[in-house]
């Protein structure tokens, strides 16, 4: 979709407030920031540092696990470590890191001035940070951090210290950031379209978010409650989890799960849009199926809801429940296998080149696949039962989230990042950066499938002999893929903020399209003060 704007990135024409709109400078614009750019890339910068948080706590995991019996740390520290990982990754990394790719991109992708409610746009940004400093701060409280792993299943979490008061209150304030974030995307894309963009004209990673959003309002209450319910188990004599007051730790299982499944999605689905923008660019050809993709998005939502006890084969389930939540889950891999089918499609016969963003895609596209495999594997009931809590568990989810979410959003900053910076990031470094990922990622956790078949328990701070070599070429592997994204930042990232590198053209990539690449490089503070207006095929500007 293309429109004809000035270099301002004002539609044609409309010079009306050009004067009117200084924007403030120093710690004030960040502070107070109500513009969707900057508000974009704060959400992107702390997502960043939880990122390394997260994985400095990763390294620590792996260093321990680099030989049998216990070297670095004793083993509740060594569940405090596994717990706060997932904890910070899930809910300080890869959710932050998608809303501030949804603040930077939606607006300019649908011709919106900026998201529907601004200054409720900082709020949930800034909630962030205490809730953030809230959840590393638990280290320093009596008795350490949480150790009941990230998914945080009573009995346990009503034995731990005063620190699981501070998880759960962080974690209740992140899923407020959350909602807000939510009604705004969905508020911004139903009502601040371009006229002539309807619904089915609509950038694919607008679509992918507006159906997250709706995932995040169903599911986001749902946590609320059933850590509240522990909460109130902990303080206030309820027993909605502890059985010796007749109440049931199972479920708090199925209150987890419930949101725990359609979470996964919602940390994919923005990942799909990414790349079903960056395969047709690099390919050169228009996004084979558009429809089927709106389609098989919102399946993947509807269907994620009814799939959630497939985490719970071993709850003593009867067996009609098995079969449903088993088949259930198979189903659930037909519309992530339309995708997988597009994007090929999509390639099929394109004059393709594999610039950074494009090696990004497609190794998304690979590791993701492998990934779904195993999950499609876990779905059997009897094989789930065998590989329950092992690390082909580990392995399964980390597939699917690094080498998923994680490689959607580099591929996501190497393909628009000239459009925020105004500058080229290297050609060369990129590519370091994605093979060094690419190559560290599966020495770290391809070896985890043989771990988990051989029956090596996750959350473990020691193991026998036998899983020794394995254990220790992944430890390798993890410092490798940990570094990679240091280089990332200083190499990449920092460059590109100083302004660094050659000048970005208007539209760096030849076959990209969208609204987004009308605009100049950088874009400018203020786009689309009077929205562009398409015609009936939603390519030109009229008049």
């Amino acid at each position: 979709m293309s429109a004809v704007l000035d270099p301002h990135g004002h539609a044609a024409g409309d010079h009306a407030h050009d004067h009117a709109h200084d924007h403030p400078h120093g710690w004030r614009r960040w502070v107070f920031a109500t513009n969707h750019k900057d508000i974009g890339t704060l959400y992107l910068l702390f997502s960043f540092t939880m990122l390394m948080v997260g994985g400095v706590l990763a390294l620590l995991i792996r260093a321990e696990l680099f030989q049998p019996g216990l070297q670095i740390v004793n083993p509740q520290l060594f569940n405090q470590f596994t717990t706060m990982h997932g904890l910070i990754m899930v809910f300080g990394a890869i959710m932050p890191a998608f809303v501030g790719f949804a603040n930077w991109m939606i607006p300019l992708q649908i011709g919106a001035s900026d998201m529907a409610f601004a200054r409720m746009n900082n709020f949930s940004f800034w909630l962030l940070i205490p809730a953030a400093v809230m959840l590393v701060a638990s280290f320093f409280m009596p008795g350490g951090a949480p150790a009941a792993g990230w998914t945080l299943y009573a009995p346990l979490t009503l034995q731990m210290g005063p620190s699981m008061d501070a998880g759960i209150f962080a974690m209740h304030i992140m899923g407020a950031s959350s909602i807000m974030g939510s009604i705004n995307i969905i508020v911004t894309i139903l009502n601040m379209r371009a006229p002539g963009m309807t619904l089915m004209k609509m950038p694919m990673f607008a679509w992918t978010w507006l159906i997250t959003a709706y995932l995040l309002i169903a599911v986001m209450p749902v946590l609320a409650g059933a850590i509240t319910m522990t909460l109130t188990d902990r303080h206030f004599g309820t027993s909605f989890f502890n059985p010796a007051g007749g109440g049931d730790p199972v479920m708090y299982q199925h209150i987890f799960w419930f949101f725990g499944h359609p979470e996964v999605y919602i940390m994919i689905l923005p990942a799909f849009g990414i790349v079903s923008h960056i395969v047709p660019a690099f390919a050169r050809k228009r996004l084979f199926g558009y429809t089927s993709m709106v389609y098989a998005t919102a399946s993947i939502a509807i269907l994620s809801f009814i799939v959630w006890a497939h985490h719970m084969f071993t709850t003593g389930m009867p067996v009609t429940g098995q079969l449903f939540f088993m088949y259930a889950t198979m189903l659930i891999a037909v519309p992530t296998g339309v995708k997988i089918f597009n994007w090929i499609a999509t390639m099929w016969r394109g004059s393709m080149t594999f610039e950074t963003p494009m090696l990004f895609a497609v190794g998304f596209i690979f590791v993701f696949t492998m990934g779904g495999f195993t999950g499609l594997i876990l779905s059997v009931a009897p094989v789930d039962i065998q590989l329950q809590d092992t690390y082909y568990v580990v392995a399964h989810f980390h597939y699917v989230l690094v080498a998923g979410s994680l490689y959607a959003l580099f591929a996501g900053y190497y393909y628009w990042a000239p459009k925020w910076t105004g500058v080229m990031y290297s050609e060369t470094r990129g590519k370091i950066h994605f093979w060094g990922s690419l190559i560290t990622f599966n020495v770290t956790f391809f070896p985890m499938h043989f771990l988990g078949l051989a029956g090596m328990p996750r959350r473990y701070a020691d193991y026998p002999m036998q899983f020794t070599d394995f254990n220790a070429l992944a430890s390798v592997g993890a410092l490798g893929f940990g570094l990679m994204q240091v280089y990332f930042f200083v190499f990449i990232v920092l460059p590109a903020m100083r302004g660094q590198g050659q000048k970005a053209p208007q539209q760096p990539w030849e076959g990209s399209e969208g609204l987004e690449w009308e605009v100049p490089s950088p874009a400018p503070f203020h786009t689309y003060e009077n929205p562009p207006k398409l015609n009936a095929s939603a390519t030109k500007v009229i008049g």
